[in-house]
């Protein structure tokens, strides 16, 4: 493997986020902590408990999902795109680096910044709440699959993005109603019989559920399942980039 390469393109997209640090860092901290005013104050003072924890407590994994989620998206999707859209991206597929070297590096760097992030807002979140980790294990693997299989999504969408617009299309129109009606606020327990159905067609609610064990020691799904759902989403969105370099499907401006 040629490492100088996935290095360089690694530090690149690394270095960019030091370049934008109020957008990729700060913008979301400030939003996540706005939450835990907001839901806190609201919801909080009607909903003390939910399965024995306080309400804060009980949305941060679901607060930190939200981020990790878009966060991958944005960060992979604009990464890969963004060499498109300027024509660089001829110099890539005709540089001695091969299409694993460049997911690796795209990929490796997004989530590298999602995770970053995660951390943060975990630590921001323990300045408003008690904050309650039975399996620290367990909560950086769901950390560490998450935001490389969404990093991985956001990467297959910047490849069949043909314009800004549409890096925001999934993530706005999809990814973040999904999350927000995936549990992270509320345990899927409460709702009526026929919407916790609904519910489990969600894949989302498998994510944050699996995290929030990991927080809590309980979920709405068992823990098996939530990792076993996580791998099989991770396992589709690698089958997406192999079929992409295999085919050069819009590889190119």
């Amino acid at each position: 493997m040629n490492l100088r390469a996935m290095q360089a393109i690694y530090t690149f997209e690394m270095a960019r986020t030091l370049r934008t640090l109020l957008q990729s860092v700060v913008s979301p901290v400030i939003s996540t902590s706005l939450y835990f005013v907001v839901f806190g104050a609201a919801i909080g003072s009607r909903i003390t408990e939910i399965g024995g924890v306080s309400y804060g407590s009980f949305i941060v994994p679901g607060l930190i999902m939200l981020s990790l989620l878009t966060q991958s998206i944005s960060n992979a999707s604009f990464g890969i795109y963004f060499p498109k859209f300027t024509g660089t991206i001829y110099e890539l597929l005709s540089a001695p680096v091969s299409s694993l070297e460049i997911v690796c590096a795209y990929v490796g760097a997004a989530a590298t910044k999602s995770i970053v992030l995660g951390l943060i807002i975990l630590a921001t979140a323990s300045l408003f709440v008690p904050l309650r980790l039975e399996h620290p294990v367990w909560m950086v693997l769901f950390l560490v699959l998450t935001a490389v299989s969404f990093s991985l999504f956001g990467f297959i969408i910047g490849i069949w993005a043909d314009g800004f617009e549409k890096l925001q299309l999934v993530p706005l129109l999809i990814v973040t109603p999904l999350t927000f009606l995936g549990g992270s606020f509320y345990s899927i327990e409460m709702l009526p019989p026929f919407w916790q159905t609904v519910s489990l067609f969600n894949p989302v609610v498998y994510l944050v559920s699996g995290f929030r064990w990991s927080f809590l020691g309980t979920a709405d799904i068992g823990i098996g399942v939530s990792l076993g759902m996580t791998l099989a989403f991770l396992a589709i969105c690698l089958a997406l980039v192999f079929w992409i370099f295999r085919t050069g499907y819009r590889l190119k401006p």
